[in-house]
């Protein structure tokens, strides 16, 4: 869990200076930040469910290294690297390529762990590090800009040979020095990948003695997520952010979910971040 949805909350978090300037567009601007190439380091605490439908919970520690240059290119461990080829009218559109990070059998956790942990996953089997590349399509609207939707279509590989969707929706805006971002999200998958982080195949039950479940594709996960930014000044900001989540129907039916694990989830963290002109 901490690696899925604590990185997609995280892409929100250390967005703060963005996110910032987005919401200057209600009146409310900060100061000017750095044009051209910008480099963000960031650090945050998260502690949530320690793999994606675990019942046990984790504390781990994720870096955040970020380079953008202007609202063009971007770069980094949340977002992948990135493309903003239309950016016009409150529209973005781009090519996108991910990172997915592994899942450890022994304790569930990825490299980023350092408390907490699962055994549930013993017998099943490490899942190595991989990837996912596609598209996202994006638009800001309403009042002021404040509704921005967001639609992403990845295809898997190296761990996963699946397709990936998310879609959320966020309202963004500020009250006096916090800025704000919430709404509701969600996540489709297709078979090859709810396999792989979900199912039993014969080995992984005998192993196990979970039965074996081949779930379908569909719905992974439905929830909220929101992140309360406080810029410090120009360049420096603190984020508390958090959501939770369901898993669909697919993954909660597998032996693995009902057995050891359990359908909601949640994620909470707290975040710095740093923002320098190259």
């Amino acid at each position: 869990m901490l690696r899925v949805t604590a990185f997609a909350i995280l892409a929100a978090a250390f967005s703060g200076p963005v996110m910032a300037q987005e919401a200057g567009s209600q009146k409310v601007r900060p100061p000017a930040g750095p044009q051209g190439w910008v480099l963000t380091l960031g650090l945050a605490p998260v502690f949530g469910n320690a793999w994606q439908g675990s019942r046990d919970t984790a504390l781990s520690i994720f870096p955040d290294i970020r380079l953008n240059y202007n609202d063009t290119i971007f770069a980094s461990v949340p977002d992948g690297i990135g493309w903003n080829a239309v950016n016009r009218d409150g529209w973005k559109a781009g090519p996108v390529i991910k990172p997915r990070f592994g899942r450890n059998e022994n304790d569930g956790g990825s490299p980023f762990q350092i408390a907490g942990g699962s055994d549930a996953l013993r017998g099943m089997g490490d899942v190595g590090f991989g990837g996912e590349a596609g598209g996202f399509v994006e638009k800001r609207f309403g009042p002021k800009n404040q509704l921005r939707g967001r639609v992403e279509v990845r295809q898997g590989f190296g761990a996963h040979q699946g397709v990936v969707g998310d879609v959320s929706l966020a309202v963004q805006g500020r009250s006096g020095r916090v800025i704000y971002s919430v709404g509701p999200r969600a996540t489709l998958a297709s078979g090859d990948f709810m396999q792989t982080y979900f199912g039993v195949d014969a080995g992984q039950a005998q192993r196990t003695g979970l039965a074996v479940s081949r779930p379908d594709g569909g719905l992974v996960s439905y929830g909220v997520g929101g992140a309360l930014i406080r810029p410090l000044d120009r360049r420096r900001s603190v984020t508390l952010f958090g959501g939770v989540d369901r898993l669909g129907g697919e993954p909660a039916g597998t032996s693995l979910i009902r057995e050891r694990g359990q359908r909601m989830q949640f994620t909470v963290g707290l975040g710095y971040g740093m923002r320098f002109g190259l």
